[in-house]
């Protein structure tokens, strides 16, 4: 088993009188880590949300049936919240009734929890990400020069724990993975019921992956209104499997100020969508996979070591152009991206002369170390 970044900061979570939350797209090792977390604490409940009965006996008891639930239980661990009716209610319920129990909860959708848990656990709660399988927890799990040797695999197969812990059987997992199992809560939510017309958007979305993404564009060539195509992207994020990153655009003229650059959590559910597992020395978007690659590795570190900044690209209508950029206290940390570097890579000095700018750096797997650290 490969050792979560995350982990010890969930332990410490244990006396927490807040509700601990962990989110994260399915089949990223929730389940096993929250297992990993109860068997170090001891004795504790576990409920798991996928037994019809245990979902029966939860969706909203009173007060004295809860009691009886818990029983003289401190520690509680719920899996698979978002399947409970009313689970922001619940969660409440627990917090407010028994405030000497330490709830911890995990959920593979944000579509149920956004609107059923976060106003009611407005103050109540403690969120958590947990990821696929991070840069660092492989590079400490296999060793500096093994993961280093990984490295195009993982740019074709993504970090998912099942592909990473059985070779052979990648492009196996990713089928099934990237299939309606993936994205099964959005099918579910609210009776949605158009499968052939959020694969189409995945597709295209695959294709144009860290490129700026027009809704106007996609509704021509998805025959779609705007509107569902906008519904869509945005239950896709909901879902973890795409996420949008902002333009900056602040005082330049013509700095682009409107459309987002689309990405995916993870290399391997992007390729399995196209059905695209070839080698990288055959392929034209190596570039574009490096780049989806290293942001979602630098959105895993910025989470697990708790730091926040606003994330950004930047670009002009001249075709000047940041890869990505991190603003922190008011100062903006720019970066690009290059899979095979070929000459030093210098910022637009209409960028750097406008802005308060402090590391300015391309990255490439020769320092992709530091800059994942």
């Amino acid at each position: 088993m490969i050792n979560r970044q995350i982990y010890q900061t969930l332990l410490n979570t244990k006396e927490s009188k807040k509700v601990v939350v962990v989110l994260g797209p399915r089949q990223t090792g929730k389940t096993t880590l929250l297992k990993k977390i109860a068997h170090e604490i001891g004795i504790h409940l576990w409920l798991n949300c996928d037994d019809p009965n245990i979902r029966a006996s939860l969706e909203l008891k009173s007060t004295e049936q809860l009691r009886q639930i818990i029983g003289e239980h401190k520690r509680i661990f719920i899996d698979e919240i978002q399947r409970v009716k009313n689970s922001g209610l619940l969660l409440k319920l627990f917090h407010d009734t028994f405030p000497d129990v330490n709830v911890m909860v995990s959920g593979s959708s944000a579509l149920e929890i956004s609107s059923n848990i976060n106003e009611p656990l407005t103050g109540r709660k403690l969120e958590y990400m947990l990821y696929p399988i991070s840069w660092n927890e492989l590079t400490h799990n296999i060793g500096f020069l093994s993961a280093k040797g990984q490295l195009e695999q993982r740019l074709i197969y993504g970090m998912y724990p099942d592909v990473i812990n059985h070779p052979g059987n990648e492009k196996e997992i990713l089928t099934q993975l990237s299939s309606s199992y993936l994205y099964k809560d959005i099918l579910s939510y609210k009776g949605l019921r158009k499968p052939e017309l959020l694969e189409k958007l995945l597709q295209a979305l695959a294709l144009q992956m860290g490129n700026e993404v027009s809704f106007s564009e996609l509704s021509r060539l998805l025959e779609a209104d705007k509107k569902t195509i906008m519904t869509y992207l945005d239950l896709l994020e909901k879902a973890f499997i795409v996420y949008r990153l902002s333009p900056f655009a602040r005082n330049i003229r013509n700095e682009i100020n409107t459309k987002r650059k689309v990405y995916f959590y993870d290399n391997g559910i992007r390729n399995a969508i196209l059905a695209a597992f070839q080698p990288l020395a055959l392929r034209q978007d190596v570039g574009a996979l490096w780049e989806n690659f290293i942001l979602g590795e630098r959105q895993k570190q910025l989470a697990y070591n708790q730091e926040w900044s606003n994330r950004y690209y930047w670009r002009t209508t001249q075709q000047q152009e940041i890869d990505y950029i991190e603003e922190r206290d008011g100062v903006l940390h720019v970066f690009e991206f290059k899979w095979n570097p070929t000459k030093n890579t210098r910022f637009p000095k209409t960028f750097m002369s406008e802005y308060t700018v402090g590391k300015n750096q391309m990255i490439s797997p020769d320092n992709m170390d530091e800059f994942l650290k």
